[in-house]
Formats: C-alpha cells, structure tokens, sequence
C-alpha cells in the first residue's frame, strides 16, 4: 500500500469536510483538539501511527452517508458497528484472505471487486472506483460502498432479510449467514452497535426499508434494549425559563450541594453560568433532557469516593468514563437504565441489602443471571426505597461505585481493570475476553475524556 493520508484535507472533499464541520460533535470534538477551519485537520492516530476516526467523526461520516445517499434505508449505528468489528476504524485497514487470495480494505473492509461490481452493475456510481482501488481508504467512499452492499444483503434473492442475516451475511458471505461460524459475530455485533448513540438523524422504526429493528441485547446491568440517546452537547448556553428547567436542589441533599458548592472546579463552573446557591439548574440537551457536564460529573464521583471509598481502590476518572458509556451523563438515564452509572433498581437494593429477603440468592438482571451471596455489603449512605431515588446522581455514582468495589473483588480474588469494566456492563459471569473487547474500547476511548491512563508493564492502571 502506498496511499497515506496526514489530514482530513487528504482523504475528503472540499464538500465532505464542510458537511463534517457542520456537525456540532465532530466541531466540538476538533475545536477542542486545537484544530481550526482555516488550516488541515489531522487525522487521529493510534500509538502504532495508524490513522483512524473517532467514534464521533464515524458517526459523522456513517450519518452524512446515509442522509446523502441513501435516504435512512439503513440506520447509521450499524455501519458504525461494522466498522468497528471489521477495522478498529482505521482508514488504512488491510486483511488478506489465504484461502481466496483477496485483500478487503478500509473502515469496513471492503472487496475492490464488490465495490467496482456494486459501481458497474448496480448503479452505485456516487463515486467512481474503477481501476482505482485507493480510494478505498478514502473514509466517506469506504463508507458509502459497506452500505450498498448492505442494502443489496437486506434484499438478497429478492426476499427481505433480518438485520441478523445481513450481518453475519456481511462477515462470511450469504451462504454461510446461517452457519454457526458467524454466530459469534452477530452477538458482538449487537453489543458494540448497542454502545453506539441512535442520533436524531435516524428517526428509527426500520434499519432497512421495511423490515423491524431486532432489540439487541443491552451491554449494561440495567434492563433495556434501546440504543443510547445522542451524546449531551458538553456546555450549551443555559436558558432561564423557571421550573422547566429540572433544578439540582430537587434532586440532591443539601449535604451533598454544600459539598459540590466546595469543590473548586465545580464552583468555577458554576459561577460562570450564572448559577446561584438554592437554585443551580442541571443543563440540558434540545430535547430538555437534564445532564451533567463532565466538570460536575468528575466533581461527584471524587465526592463520593473520599466520603465513603476511601479504603477502596476505585479512581473517579474511572468512574466517570463508565457514565460516559452507561448513560452519556443523562441525570435520568437512558430507558430502562436509571441513573447517570445505569444501575437498575435490583442491583443498587441488592448493594443496599434492604429489599430482598433471606431466601433470595440469585438475581436476573437483564437477560443474564448474576449470582450474588446474602453477605451484608452494608451500603446504606443513600436510600433505596423505589427506582425514582437513583435518578439523584449522587446515589446513582454511590452504588456505582459499589458495584465497581465488588466486582475488583469478585470470588473472592483481585480482578483485572479489564475484568471489572466488562463485568460492570455484561456481568461478572459473561466475560469473555474476545466477545466483550469492545466494551474495554469504548471506556478507553470515553477514559480519555478525563485524562491520560498511566501504563504499566504494558497494560492500563485505572483500579
């Protein structure tokens, strides 16, 4: 391979990085990293150099696409997905097949055989490939021909098929759709597509054409299957508009407000929004969803952790990145998950040891069992009387927190960093080091929101 590519200037049209800086995610996301409309975009790199997307700019692109050219056939968080298990999003991804001596290339590992049959015989001519399989790199064409061909799978033989038929049919070919070599990957499919947002955008109801969106299993111990809501906006301006605006003061003790009126980064934030004591509004998205900034977010979770995980050994940034994942900071949650740690109702009492009887040994959470002994965990700084108080982001932190602080300790032995994240969002009994990799990606890429990751021997200290 020759190609290489330095900036988004490279890769993309004029046209194309507009349509991304009209994104207010992916601005933001640039904005922040130092980069401006009037120089070249760099492109984000691994720290083996390779090039690739962020989660937002692949949402982006997988958005675009699709409102371009394909009218919402196909729901964005599925290329998304894809691009995920087949690449890493890397632009410049190569894997060479030893039995049909082919290479697939790009973002969603695309054959320059099916994209230059997809380009001639069926129309697809939105960008011309012919002879030119570099431009395969190229993340907005990559893009544009997984979804062709992902539509042409939605139809094959002229018979409408379920998204499970078009992904496991998309890894190993239409014959082998139904094959249990491709099983494995339809079910990590459905959780790397589940830690994906649903984006107004996509205005659900199909994935493709007519045919109904299958409920993927949730990778959170919260009950629920819908997809998770767009990402908060990190600092809109706040309107002030009286009650309809859901205020802290109604959700947290006054206890809990003195401390974070103390914490200096909280205070400063605070201040500058106008905010005054007795009377501090939660922001909100357009939708008037209340959520919490990243600054009031990390201010909790160390309020939490000195007043009552002090011995423990759980960091607050840490904390921060699994209410990245779980809820996207949404005070309410997303769904069936309450609470800005997406701890359900029967976890956070189990923790509390307040609303199960002596003969109850065994919890259903989700469609998976964890099983959990009757010994007193004793935490009872918050109270657990009805689902309604998880939605006090301090309780919600508190009991996330516990869970965390149980699962290092699971069977009664110390537990990997990785172990703890992925049993915080499958459960400690359905890890699998292959199947739930991508849960560990998404909280490396939301623990990076909140500072750098000290690296020892080769893996991640974050307990």
């Amino acid at each position: 391979m020759t190609v290489s590519f330095k900036y988004w200037n490279d890769c993309v049209d004029k046209l194309d990085l507009e349509a991304m800086w009209l994104v207010p995610d992916v601005s933001t996301e640039w904005l922040d990293a130092g980069e401006t409309r009037d120089q070249k975009v760099h492109l984000s790199r691994d720290p083996d150099g390779q090039a690739y997307l962020t989660q937002t700019e692949m949402r982006a692109v997988a958005d675009i696409i699709v409102r371009r050219h394909f009218a919402c056939q196909i729901d964005p968080d599925m290329l998304c997905a894809i691009a995920e298990l087949e690449s890493d999003r890397q632009l410049f991804a190569s894997k060479y097949n030893k039995k049909t001596k082919e290479t697939t290339l790009g973002i969603m590992q695309i054959l320059p055989k099916t994209a230059e049959w997809l380009n001639n015989e069926l129309g697809y001519r939105s960008y011309d490939v012919a002879g030119n399989t570099d431009l395969l790199y190229r993340p907005f064409v990559n893009v544009y021909f997984g979804a062709a061909y992902l539509i042409w799978l939605s139809n094959f033989e002229n018979k409408g098929r379920s998204e499970e038929f078009v992904v496991r049919a998309y890894r190993g070919g239409t014959k082998k759709a139904t094959h249990k070599p491709t099983l494995p990957y339809w079910k990590r499919y459905l959780l790397v597509k589940e830690t994906f947002s649903t984006r107004d955008s996509f205005n659900g109801g199909s994935f493709m054409g007519s045919a109904p969106v299958p409920a993927p299993l949730s990778p959170v111990p919260s009950g629920g299957s819908s997809p998770l809501p767009s990402p908060a906006p990190e600092a809109p301006a706040m309107k002030d508009s009286g009650d309809s605006y859901t205020l802290w003061d109604s959700r947290v003790s006054s206890e809990d407000m003195e401390d974070m009126w103390s914490h200096p980064e909280v205070a400063k934030e605070w201040g500058k929004s106008g905010e005054r004591k007795g009377k501090v509004r939660f922001s909100h998205d357009d939708q008037k969803r209340p959520y919490l900034s990243r600054v009031e977010l990390r201010g909790i979770a160390e309020i939490i952790l000195f007043k009552h995980f002090s011995s423990k050994r759980v960091k607050a940034i840490v904390l921060c990145a699994i209410a990245e994942v779980s809820s996207k900071r949404f005070v309410d949650g997303v769904a069936k998950r309450p609470g800005v740690m997406g701890i359900d109702f029967a976890l956070a009492s189990w923790l509390h040891n307040q609303s199960y009887g002596t003969d109850i040994t065994q919890l259903v959470l989700l469609e998976r069992h964890v099983f959990f002994t009757e010994d007193e965990l004793g935490y009872k700084a918050y109270r657990m009387d009805s689902e309604e108080d998880l939605l006090n982001p301090f309780a919600s932190m508190y009991f996330g927190a516990g869970y965390m602080a149980w699962l290092s300790e699971y069977e009664g032995r110390e537990r990997t960093p990785q172990f703890v994240v992925q049993a915080y969002f499958v459960g400690p009994q359905n890890v699998n080091v292959q199947e739930t990799a991508a849960v560990w990606l998404k909280f490396e890429e939301a623990l990076g929101k909140y500072g750098e990751m000290k690296r020892e021997s080769g893996s991640c200290t974050i307990l």
